[in-house]
């Protein structure tokens, strides 16, 4: 199959600090593909580079067959592409109501080239009730993020990222201070993601999650891709004992 995102030879360093070290990945259309490892091993690096936050000092990144030039590559070119990220902390304003939320900086505006607030809170109410499933009577568009969960501040990231259209989805721990319950929607989420073709890059340090999940997981060590399996080739268990003899080889 081919992929939606083929990296080669991605080299990253900041200063003395060598990030990342060669990476070769490949992203498929319609997976879950995780990406794990131990703090420093490159993950955030890595997908910063594929969101257009940082640019590579060496090699190569396709995305949907499209060679991408370092030169012009940035959030607003990889978002062009089809490149959505939804990080662990700051992707919502807490106290910004949430239509605000799903259209800030990619605001919909009237034929007068205003923004059209009527149609952003309608297109939220859709969200909310048809793509997150929240009808309650304190989820509306006009009602701040601070008064959702966990896992409906997620799931709303995940659904603004479908609302424009995204092709891949980069989660950055998107289940981390989760409870079972929370942790479960936004896994749910992903699901769904799959189901409609999507790809995603899941970046987590909760491998129960991990495992259940991701149709394959790429294992990071000192800025390279040290190993890749396929779900059913590695169990729960083994897969959290590669990832400690990792560790402890950096010892």
């Amino acid at each position: 199959m081919e992929p939606i995102v083929s990296m080669r030879g991605i080299t990253k360093s900041f200063g003395p600090v060598r990030a990342l070290e060669g990476v070769d990945l490949d992203l498929r259309r319609g997976e879950v593909l995780a990406l794990l490892g131990d703090n420093g091993a490159g993950k955030s690096t890595l997908i910063k580079i594929l969101s257009g936050l940082h640019v590579a000092d060496s090699g190569t990144m396709e995305i949907a067959g499209n060679p991408v030039d370092w030169k012009g590559y940035d959030v607003a070119a990889a978002r062009r592409l089809g490149v959505e990220t939804v990080y662990q902390e700051r992707s919502l304003g807490e106290k910004q109501p949430l239509w605000r939320n799903v259209f800030v900086g990619r605001h919909l505006k009237t034929k007068l080239g205003l923004i059209d607030a009527k149609r952003e809170k309608e297109e939220t109410r859709k969200l909310l009730a048809d793509v997150l499933g929240l009808k309650g009577a304190g989820l509306h568009p006009e009602a701040r993020v601070a008064t959702l969960s966990g896992g409906e501040r997620q799931g709303l990231a995940i659904a603004r990222a479908m609302y424009f259209d995204a092709t891949i989805i980069v989660l950055d721990e998107p289940t981390t201070a989760l409870g079972v319950g929370e942790a479960g929607k936004v896994l749910s989420f992903v699901e769904r993601l799959r189901d409609e073709g999507r790809s995603c890059l899941f970046v987590s340090h909760e491998l129960h999650h991990v495992h259940r999940i991701a149709d394959r997981m790429a294992l990071m060590e000192q800025g390279r891709i040290a190993s890749i399996f396929e779900r059913s080739e590695i169990g729960l268990k083994e897969l959290a004992e590669r990832l400690l003899l990792g560790h402890e080889g950096r010892r």
